[in-house]
């Protein structure tokens, strides 16, 4: 009997295959693979390339709500990457949806998604191959900075321009310049202190509630965990979420509305002193109330805070 020998340095052609991938990157950032196709570029060894992968369901019937967000996010720092001066063959970025590709989440051993992973050139994904979305979140600052810590490729951010916010300002003061032509010959409503008052209150309580972080940052809406959970306030000090900037603006105007009950209450010295009384016991049950809630939510989100008042 004759023994073949099998050289699989032939058989096996990595150039070939870096190629392909080149090929395929050029024209779409994020490559797109079904189970076949994640199993012959990602799972086949040796490579000389690691692959980032985002598992996801983007499917309509999935119910996956922040799946979309995510992938957004993804997308930024693949085409980050592609435009970057770092951008090489040593590096790919790739999605598999559970309808192209439901074998690879069975051999992936996941029964959730959004999943990030990182697969190195060598060896097996390790635990810090994936990326923590419940610490993290999945914004493209965190995947970026989780990739330059797995890879040493620090991809450096570029959001794609939004003229949203430059149309929607546009159209203010185009709505404010066509009343104040309309109102021209009468402007006394200008010189209203308690709509001025209004404005500013408004503008304070979005720049302390942390808008100015999201525009910034742009962090999710909420954060749907792998047990089906959902988050609604960021555990971290470090991080926030979208609705929890929403409640957090609730709570200040709670607290300046007691405030100011009070304030009614003890300047209205004429008036009628149970209505005087009833205003000031109101106006403090909400201080009191709202400032302990705002404070529990901050002992909860900055572990060493040692001060609370009516919750824990």
């Amino acid at each position: 009997m004759t023994k073949r020998i099998v050289d699989w340095s032939v058989c096996y052609n990595p150039e070939g295959e870096v190629g392909q991938l080149m090929d395929l990157s050029s024209k779409r950032a994020v490559l797109r693979l079904n189970g076949n196709k994640f199993r012959e570029y990602v799972r086949n060894a040796p490579r000389n390339y690691s692959m980032v992968v985002m598992f996801t369901a983007l499917g309509a019937g999935r119910g996956c709500a922040i799946c979309k967000q995510a992938s957004d996010e993804y997308q930024i720092v693949a085409n980050s990457y592609r435009y970057s001066q770092y951008y090489s063959d040593k590096l790919f970025f790739a999605m598999v949806d559970f309808d192209e590709g439901p074998d690879a989440f069975q051999i992936m051993n996941l029964n959730t998604a959004p999943v990030f992973m990182h697969f190195p050139a060598k060896g097996k994904p390790k635990k810090m191959d994936s990326l923590d979305l419940q610490r993290v979140g999945f914004g493209s600052e965190a995947i970026a900075k989780w990739i330059g810590e797995r890879t040493d490729i620090h991809i450096r951010v570029f959001r794609p321009p939004n003229y949203t916010g430059t149309v929607a300002l546009l159209m203010l003061f185009a709505l404010v310049g066509g009343l104040l032509y309309l109102r021209r010959n009468n402007l006394e409503f200008l010189f209203n202190t308690t709509a001025w008052g209004l404005l500013a209150l408004m503008f304070v309580f979005a720049m302390c509630s942390g808008q100015m972080w999201n525009h910034i940052r742009g962090p999710p809406f909420i954060h749907k965990a792998k047990g089906g959970t959902v988050a609604y306030i960021h555990n971290s000090s470090q991080g926030q979420f979208v609705l929890e900037t929403y409640f957090v603006m609730v709570l200040y105007a709670a607290i300046v509305f007691g405030m100011i009950l009070m304030t009614e209450a003890a300047a209205d010295k004429k008036g009628d002193t149970g209505k005087r009384k009833l205003l000031a016991i109101v106006g403090l049950s909400l201080v009191a109330f709202f400032y302990s809630l705002i404070l529990s939510i901050f002992r909860s989100k900055a572990g060493g805070y040692p001060y609370s008042f009516l919750f824990k």
